[in-house]
C-alpha cells in the first residue's frame, strides 16, 4: 500500500492502494467516477480512455502508482461551473452517439486531440486520434460532425 497523490478533474486527489492497480479501477471503485466504462481490458477498445497530462491514455492498461505528480481528466472533468465542455456539446448537438458505451472514451479522445490543436480536421482526428476507438452502433458519421462542430467552438476559446 503506498500514498499516491496527482491531480484529478483540477483537484489534489490522494489514494492509498496497491500502486499496481488499475487506474480504471480506481476511478470506478475508490472514487466512484464511473463515466470512464470498462470494455475490453487489453487498452485495445478505447472505452476507458481518460486523459493523462494532455495526452489520451487507457485506465485499464495505466497502473495508479504511474500517476504520482500527473494531471488525469475524466469526463466527469470537463464540465465547468455547470456548463458542458464543447466536444460534449458537440456530441449532444449532433447525437454522436447510439447506445452510448463509448462515448465517454471518444470524447476523451477527441478532447485531447483538439485541446493539442483545434484546427486538426475531422477526420484526421476519426482516422488517427480515434483509430483505436471501437463504436459497433454504427454512429462515426454523426462523431465526424460532432467533431467538426466542437472544434469550430474551440478556435480560440479560453478555458
Amino acid at each position: 500500500m503506498r500514498a499516491i497523490s496527482f491531480t484529478l478533474n483540477g483537484s489534489p486527489t490522494t489514494v492509498t492502494t496497491d500502486e499496481t492497480r488499475l487506474l480504471l479501477w480506481v476511478l470506478r471503485d475508490d472514487l466512484n467516477l464511473t463515466g470512464t466504462k470498462y470494455g475490453c481490458g487489453q487498452a485495445s477498445c478505447g472505452s476507458c480512455a481518460v486523459v493523462i497530462d494532455g495526452a489520451a491514455a487507457r485506465a485499464c492498461a495505466t497502473r495508479i502508482g504511474d500517476l504520482a505528480g500527473k494531471r488525469v481528466t475524466t469526463i466527469e472533468g470537463l464540465e465547468r461551473n455547470g456548463k458542458l465542455h464543447p466536444v460534449q456539446d458537440a456530441f449532444l448537438e449532433h447525437a454522436g452517439y447510439q447506445c452510448g458505451f463509448c462515448t465517454p472514451g471518444m470524447i476523451m479522445g477527441i478532447y485531447a486531440a483538439l485541446e493539442k490543436n483545434p484546427n486538426t480536421p475531422a477526420d484526421e482526428v476519426l482516422r488517427g486520434d480515434l483509430e483505436g476507438h471501437l463504436c459497433r452502433c454504427g454512429a462515426h458519421p454523426r462523431i465526424l460532425d460532432a467533431i467538426k462542430s466542437a472544434s469550430a467552438a474551440m478556435k480560440g476559446a479560453t478555458r
